[in-house]
């Protein structure tokens, strides 16, 4: 039998653990990115109603506007209420839909930085699956030689038994005839016969 080779010592991480390790960011990935789209989703409805809502009161700007200056000069005051009002406002929701939308290009960076993190850990994910199932078909390999070794080992283990257990048998034929021509021998000096007895 020839002597065993050694073999390599394994990375520090076992093919089972770096495969948990790839599985658990692939699922936190997932959600992550399921998240993002739900917020992005949400982001989106909220700069549709902003926008909306903007078109809206400018309508109602408008009819007072239209209807502030059919009214007497004493209401002038209320409509520089409500300008100014509107004025507000409209800074307000402008400010409010820039600072959506710049929300909403944040989350679709994000988004493509989690798609590609994702695509990254699906290729570490299948490079692990290969590396382990090449472990799994060198380690099978080396049962099969190991088995075929010990199955060598055991007929060859068995012939020199058997050869031995012959031997011995033969050996012990042997010595009982002589034993039993001695013992003959002896009986017929004493004028016995072994027959006799």
């Amino acid at each position: 039998m020839s002597p065993k080779k050694k073999t390599k010592k394994t990375a520090e991480k076992s093919p089972e653990k770096c495969q948990n390790d790839v599985e658990e960011k692939h699922r936190h990935s997932i959600l992550d990115i399921a998240i993002l789209q739900d917020h992005i989703a949400l982001q989106c409805e909220a700069l549709r109603r902003v926008q909306s809502d903007r078109a809206d009161l400018r309508r109602r700007v408008r009819d007072m506007e239209q209807k502030l200056q059919r009214e007497r000069q004493d209401h002038r005051d209320i409509y520089w209420d409500l300008s100014r009002q509107y004025k507000t406002m409209q800074t307000e929701l402008t400010n409010k839909v820039k600072k959506l939308e710049q929300e909403v290009s944040q989350l679709k960076e994000d988004l493509a930085l989690s798609q590609e993190e994702l695509s990254k850990e699906k290729s570490e994910r299948k490079q692990v699956e290969q590396e382990k199932d090449a472990i799994i078909a060198d380690l099978r390999q080396k049962l099969d030689n190991m088995e075929s070794d010990y199955e060598k080992i055991l007929h060859e283990t068995l012939d020199s038994l058997s050869s031995q257990l012959s031997a011995t048998r033969q050996g012990w034929e042997d010595e009982s005839a002589t034993l039993h021509q001695k013992y003959k021998e002896l009986l017929s000096e004493f004028g016995l016969n072994a027959l006799d007895l």
